[in-house]
């Protein structure tokens, strides 16, 4: 409740601007509680104090700032850089571990569900710049991530109004698994969307690997004429 209270005074204070610079500052692994802000944000929109369409935005946009800029810290300095002085920025070389296993568990989609995961979406940005991820890949992954995460936590408070906190817990425990799921429904609709296409370019790779075959086949019966 103390928190709650700090909260409040925060956005009485100044505005919108709370959550922009609160998001970017807790993804440059500052500590801020993110989520809370802004389901409770998403309460104020429900109460009419503000406008929930301009939270959306003001979210987004200090969400993927930061993850922005951690990137291109990760991908200028290095793991070197991180091990060194990751303790200015509380990437501490167990958060580090965890980051990268995770990494070898789900690939670049971490940077999309990694939202969900405590301790770990800090520093998705840094280790997707560490390991030289190209920019257009991550920004897709971490965009399309930032959207889907601000919308649900603002949407808990906009939706359910005095009820956000209650909905707010149960959803926060089970996080990660609603963004699993979103993202296999999500990649079950493009599959389907595009069957034809997949069908046809695959059907179109079928001939040249049954072709490569042959040539290799040949170029060994060639070889042991010779």
């Amino acid at each position: 409740m103390d928190m709650l209270k700090w909260i409040q005074e925060l956005f009485a204070s100044y505005g919108y601007s709370v959550l922009f610079f609160g998001l970017l500052l807790e993804f440059i692994a500052l500590p801020f509680p993110g989520e809370t802000t802004m389901a409770f944000a998403g309460f104020l929109s429900f109460t009419g104090r503000l406008d929930f369409f301009t939270l959306v935005i003001v979210a987004f946009l200090g969400t993927t700032i930061g993850m922005t800029i951690t990137y291109f810290i990760g991908l200028k300095a290095g793991l070197p850089f991180i091990q060194r002085y990751g303790k200015w920025f509380m990437f501490s070389p167990a958060k580090l571990e965890k980051t990268q296993r995770w990494f070898e568990k789900y690939g670049s989609v971490l940077i999309s569900i990694g939202y969900f995961i405590p301790g770990v979406r800090h520093f998705t940005g840094y280790f997707a710049g560490i390991i030289a991820l190209p920019f257009r890949k991550f920004a897709m992954y971490a965009y399309g991530g930032a959207i889907f995460w601000v919308v649900l936590f603002l949407g808990i408070g906009k939706i359910f109004g005095p009820q956000w906190m209650g909905i707010f817990h149960l959803i926060e425990s089970y996080a990660l698994w609603i963004a699993v799921g979103v993202l296999a429904i999500a990649a079950l609709i493009v599959l389907y969307r595009y069957r034809a296409a997949i069908s046809l370019r695959l059907r179109r790779r079928k001939p040249v690997a049954t072709l490569d075959a042959k040539v290799q086949v040949k170029v060994k019966e060639t070889s042991k004429t010779r």
